[in-house]
């Protein structure tokens, strides 16, 4: 284990090093990357130093997510001692199902879980966990409203003409995960939003008595607290307000916008968060920790458990609920996700997460007041997100994304709302200074200029 963690290391200096000179990997047809690279598995064993070559030229090849020319998706940059939580759990490889295999790190989770009920403002009887991704723990959220509406559903399927609504600007994860419970996704209603993206309150409750009026029964508002395209907050107070109204669940998909929790500054964008039957939070999105760590909290304990638990006796052999932490899980073997978002959570304070947050926040504003100033700019996003959206001389953003890409300058994806596309620049990496976008408006014009 030794030799192969030196083995580690230098494959890890050589990526480092090719980052500082070249942030991103100017990609090949795919045909082409695979023909070039030794990915073959054969019969017979190889050498150590060609196995050391192959997999280092993977690595090198590998799209480059963490550097200062990464706008592409929600995640961006290392932090350290995060990474450094992710490499030991690998090392230790526990499975967070029981504390007799798990250890103190079940009690790393729940530290962590607590913490993030503190942020939030729930108080008493909080319980949550952590899944495999964001898409996960909204389905956790649906489950746990079906089976609070429905109580058989979860032994004798749907029984009741449930429904349930999320803005147009929601995650697609929710029309799947529809799907996925029986709900079925034409009994999701998409509800528009206004012209900042924000799901149109009175538009929801107009939707909520028709449905009403034709015997179904609402049972879920699905809101979101950083949309993947605007970065818009849903306003909770208003949806809570709805929720207590008509008997409702709802639920706050925060996995992109929910850090916003550990800062005064900006917690107002979640203002009502604490009035919520769930919250779910990234913290490998803003909080820059290694993919995955996404996690669910619910201030009603029961409802977890009712929904996620189930016996197994070759499993469950002593401790209490509590801290077997699978009777709550989606699944059965999971691995240790808390130890890198506790190891930056431990090192940083609470007040240092929130000052990655506040950064993330200036450099947006500096990018927004650069395409807001620039005559050759349109911008479309608002102030109060860490998504800076326009568009540069008309030219459409799915070829100067492209092209980009192709040149390999910089990743940059690009968005829609309404009937506008644009380029879409993502503020989520905290080590990112103010030149770095800078660097990125220069590269963009150059590249645009010469199309």
């Amino acid at each position: 284990m030794k030799e192969e963690l030196n083995r580690f290391v230098r494959i890890a200096e050589s990526l480092l090093n090719d980052e500082e000179s070249n942030p991103v990997v100017k990609p090949r047809p795919f045909t082409a990357m695979r023909n070039s690279l030794d990915l073959e598995l054969r019969d017979e064993a190889m050498d150590e130093a060609a196995f050391e070559t192959a997999l280092r030229e993977l690595v090198l090849n590998t799209p480059r997510t963490q550097t200062r020319s990464f706008f592409n998706q929600l995640f961006g940059g290392r932090r350290p001692r995060a990474y450094l939580g992710e490499l030991l759990a690998v090392m230790l490889n526990n499975s967070m199902y029981t504390y007799k295999v798990g250890g103190p790190m079940i009690a790393v989770e729940k530290i962590i879980l607590r913490g993030i009920a503190r942020q939030v403002g729930f108080k008493k009887d909080t319980e949550g966990t952590i899944a495999p991704g964001g898409s996960m723990t909204n389905y956790m959220a649906m489950l746990m409203a079906r089976d609070k509406y429905d109580s058989s559903a979860r032994y004798d399927g749907i029984s009741k003409k449930l429904v349930a609504y999320t803005s147009e600007e929601s995650h697609y994860s929710v029309a799947k995960n529809a799907a996925f419970c029986g709900l079925g996704r034409n009994n999701v209603f998409s509800i528009d939003s206004d012209d900042r993206g924000r799901i149109d309150v009175k538009a929801l409750e107009k939707r909520i008595q028709a449905d009403l009026s034709e015997g179904k029964k609402p049972f879920l508002i699905n809101a979101t607290s950083g949309t993947t395209v605007l970065g818009a907050y849903d306003d909770l107070n208003a949806l809570a307000d709805l929720r207590d109204k008509y008997d409702l669940w709802l639920h706050s998909d925060a996995a992109y916008g929910g850090s916003v929790i550990f800062t005064d500054k900006y917690r107002h964008l979640v203002s009502g968060a604490e009035r919520c039957d769930s919250f779910s939070i990234n913290a490998h999105k803003m909080l820059g920790t290694p993919i995955t760590c996404s996690i669910i909290i619910t201030p009603h304990k029961k409802c977890l458990y009712d929904s996620f638990s189930n016996e197994a006796s070759y499993l469950y052999q002593g401790d209490v609920d509590e801290i077997n932490p699978g009777k709550i899980s989606l699944q059965c073997g999971r691995r240790n996700d808390a130890l890198k978002f506790w190891c930056l959570w431990k090192s940083l304070g609470t007040k240092g997460l929130g000052q990655m947050v506040e950064k993330e926040f200036a450099l947006a504003e500096y990018a927004r007041k650069y395409v807001d100033q620039h005559p050759d700019y349109t911008l479309y996003s608002f102030p109060e997100s860490v998504n800076i959206c326009f568009n540069y001389k008309n030219i459409p953003a799915e070829k100067i994304c492209q092209k980009l890409y192709d040149e390999g300058q910089i990743m940059v994806g690009y968005g829609k709302f309404k009937s506008n596309t644009f380029v879409r620049l993502v503020s989520v990496n905290s080590n990112n200074e103010e030149q770095d976008f800078l660097n990125f408006f220069r590269k963009l014009e150059s590249l645009a200029d010469s199309m």
